[in-house]
Formats: structure tokens, sequence, C-alpha cells
């Protein structure tokens, strides 16, 4: 009974809205007004989201002079001219009214042919929505649709969205979706940007994704993808970014990859990637960001890197990688932050590292690295407890700037032992040894003179010993 005394309400109110428009010329003087379907289902639909009753009496033109927050007309090219809603704009922000919290996804966005514009953000968070198998194949204008930040949209993603050749920008992200991507999603050839993170997506992600041939920005994170990554990714070749990170991917990483040579970001942490990485990467001549934290590579640094120039980040965690730090890590003067740690990786830490300009960051840690730490003292001093070398068991310094407060939290290593292998007993009493006393010519053995020189019997008490015992065997 209410929703249909809503609806009579809206039809008379209709009537009322077409009269008041009819009196309202253009710039031309020529009257505008919209058709009676197309005003009709703005009406439906903002009552199916908003929260204030009233919204329909105090905006009875929606898009003249006492337009609508969140709600946006143009004019069209017909004969005679009439306005049409393009876009909608719903969300916790100043620019749009709040929704209300049995608020719901109307199908009377079908009557709004010309809408390119759909954004809905915080707004279903109480009462279960679905988006409706048929509710977006009617669009053919539409070409920005974000419903993001909805933690009880629910559902799959509709098969009819792949309908809307003309979409560009797609985000469904921070919702509660679940199921599959559909594979018709490849036919979306205009889509830029493709946005499902932070959902309960799950299944392998479809090979049709390299139809996506304007795709710019892929953000597939945090949800429960699986399988391999399909070799299609290596079509996209204008992507910029691609964000695959806390999912249950698989296998190993697509030769295909090194072929996006516009590619800026690629983030495959979380996951269950296998090495060995291959060289194709070196390809990424535009890459900035590589992070793959946590994936069981069990593989070397690859010397490729070296070739990345551009790269910022490079940060490998947790990936169970073996091996010596390469040498061309030095050639990253772009690089801001490297970290490597949590792995096995064994020899020294290369000098070179610290003539890097741009090295903000430098996290070695928990790894089985050895030998005497020679970074550059100036370096040392510039990352100060961003410098992080702890639980390298076999790393040592002979450097006291290394024990400074700013510094000594983050490299815990002990001072380096003297060539014969011994500490001395300022380094046990945890003092820095003097130069003299660190290294010691190699006859010199402190252990041999603390047995003759430290005994109450030294060689001269033993001789005077025995002359005494011979002058008295002869008294007698």
């Amino acid at each position: 009974m209410a929703s249909s005394s809503v609806s009579l309400f809206l039809v008379g109110f209709l009537i009322f809205a077409q009269e008041v428009f009819a009196e309202m010329p253009d710039s031309d003087g020529i009257p505008l007004e919209m058709e009676k379907e197309e005003l009709l289902g703005i009406f439906e639909v903002m009552d199916a989201l908003l929260e204030d009753s009233e919204w329909a009496q105090e905006h009875p033109q929606p898009c003249t002079e006492t337009p609508w927050p969140g709600v946006q007309c143009e004019i069209g090219d017909e004969d005679p001219p009439m306005f049409h809603v393009t876009k909608i704009h719903i969300g916790s922000d100043i620019l749009s009214p709040p929704c209300k919290s049995s608020a719901t996804l109307s199908e009377s966005l079908l009557k709004l042919p010309y809408l390119r514009t759909l954004s809905i953000f915080s707004c279903f968070a109480t009462s279960p929505v679905t988006l409706s198998p048929n509710l977006f194949g009617a669009f053919s204008s539409l070409d920005h649709l974000a419903l993001v930040s909805n933690p009880t949209l629910t559902g799959e993603i509709p098969q009819s969205l792949a309908q809307i050749s003309s979409l560009r920008v797609l985000s469904l992200s921070q919702n509660n979706l679940q199921g599959k991507i559909p594979s018709k999603i490849g036919s979306l050839v205009s889509l830029e940007q493709l946005d499902f993170s932070y959902n309960n997506l799950s299944g392998q992600i479809p090979e049709e994704i390299g139809g996506l041939e304007s795709l710019t920005i892929l953000d597939l994170s945090w949800n429960a993808f699986e399988g391999q990554l399909p070799y299609s990714l290596g079509e996209l070749q204008l992507i910029q970014k691609i964000d695959l990170s806390s999912n249950r991917l698989t296998g190993r990483l697509p030769p295909e990859i090194g072929k996006l040579n516009r590619l800026v970001l690629l983030d495959l942490s979380h996951n269950l990637i296998n090495g060995p990485i291959p060289e194709t990467l070196s390809g990424l001549e535009h890459l900035e960001y590589l992070v793959a934290d946590t994936n069981p590579f069990n593989t070397e640094v690859p010397n490729f890197v070296g070739k990345l120039m551009n790269l910022k980040t490079l940060s490998f965690s947790e990936c169970g990688l073996i091996g010596p730090l390469p040498n061309s890590l030095s050639s990253l003067k772009n690089l801001t932050a490297l970290s490597l740690n949590n792995n096995s990786l064994t020899g020294t830490v290369p000098p070179n590292l610290g003539t890097l300009p741009s090295l903000d960051l430098l996290n070695l840690s928990n790894n089985q690295l050895t030998g005497e730490l020679a970074l550059p003292e100036d370096f040392v001093e510039r990352l100060g407890k961003r410098l992080v070398l702890r639980g390298n068991n076999g790393l040592c310094t002979s450097n006291p700037l290394y024990k400074k407060d700013n510094i000594s939290t983050n490299v815990i290593t002990p001072w380096c032992l003297n060539p014969r292998g011994t500490k001395t007993d300022k380094t046990l009493a945890g003092e820095h040894p003097t130069e003299s006393e660190r290294v010691k010519p190699l006859d010199q053995n402190p252990i041999q003179k603390r047995s003759s020189a430290g005994s109450p019997w030294s060689n001269e008490k033993l001789n005077s010993f025995g002359f005494v015992l011979c002058f008295l065997s002869l008294l007698l």
C-alpha cells in the first residue's frame, strides 16, 4: 500500500513538473522539458536511495534552477532540445546527499538511457543489495560505473556489464561480491580502468581479460583468485598498473608480462607464485614499483633487475631468495626503497649499495649475510633507523658509527674478530678495541703470553729456586 501511494504521488508530481518545465525556456527562448519516462525514472531512482522524504518537493526541477545535489543534466541535440540526466553521484561527501539505511538500487535506472556516470559510495551498509542480471544491459551511453565501499552489496558481477561497449571506468571495489569474473568482460574494448579489489571474488582470472586493449589500470587485489596468471596479460599493451596482491595465485609468471613496456607498477605480493623469475621482465623499461613480497620464488635475485633503470621500489621480502646480492643493484640510481628481508641470502653486503643517491630504505634483515659492513658513513648516517640489517649473525663491524643510538636498534652486529679469530678484553666488555689491539702482528699470541708471564712460576723464579737448592746441598 505504501509503495502504491508513493507511485501515485510521483505520477501526480510528474504532471506538475512537466507543466513547470514547459514554462521554462532555454537560452534561445525555446521551452525545455524532460521526457515523462526519464523524469519518472530519476524520481524513482532517487527515492530508492535517499533518506530525505521531501527531496521531490525541495527539488521539483532536477535539471533546471533547483538541481539536486549529486545529479547533473545536459541538453540533448533533439529538436526541440530536451534535458537528460547524465550523472548520478551518491556518497558520503558533502557534494551529494546521504543514503538511507534501507537504500536499494532501483531498476528504474533503465529509464535513464542518457546516463553516462553512476557512482554510489558507502551507501549499501545495512540491507543486502544485489546487482540485477538485467540492470545494465540497456545502457548505451554509460562510460563510468563506480559502486564502491558498500559492505552489503553482494552477489555476482552481472554478465550484462559486458554489453556496455562505451564503458571506460568500471570500479566495484570494497564491496562483498562473490563468484567469478564474467568471461565476456573481454568485450569491453573501451575500458581503461578495471578495479574489483577488496571483494570475495574467486576462480581463475579469465584468459579473455587480454581483450581489454585500452586498459591502463587493473586492480584485482584482496580477493581469492587462484590458479595461474593468464598469458593474455601480455596483450595489455597500454597497461600502466597491475595489482594482483593478496590472492591465491600459483604457478610461474608468464614471460609475456615482459612485453608490457608501459608498466609502472607491478604488485604480486602475498600469493603462491613460484620461481624462477623470467628474464623477459628486463623489458619493463618504465617500471617504477616491483613488489612481490611473500611468494615462494625460491630463486636468486635476478641480475636483470639492474636493467630496470626507473625502479624506485624493489621489494621481495619473504620469498625464499637464495644466493648473493647482485652487483647490478648498484646501477639503480632512482631506487628509494630496497626490501629483501626474511630470505636466505648469503655473501656480503655490497658497499656500492651505499652509493645509490636516492636510496632511503634498505632492509636486508633476517638473512644469512656475512662479513664486515663497509657501507659509506654518510649513507649510514642518512638512513639511520631505515637501515635494517638485524638478524644476520655472520655480519660484523669495525665502525663505532653502527653503535650510535639512531642506528643500533636496527643494525645489531658484533665487533669484527681480529685476524687470529679472537676478541680482546675490551671487545668482550662491549667496548670498541683500539686499532693496535684489533689488528695484532701474526707472531704475537696473547694466550701464550698469558700462560708464561702471567704464571706465578716464571722462568726467572724457577732459576733462582734451583740455585738456592744447590747452595743448601753443599752446606749439608
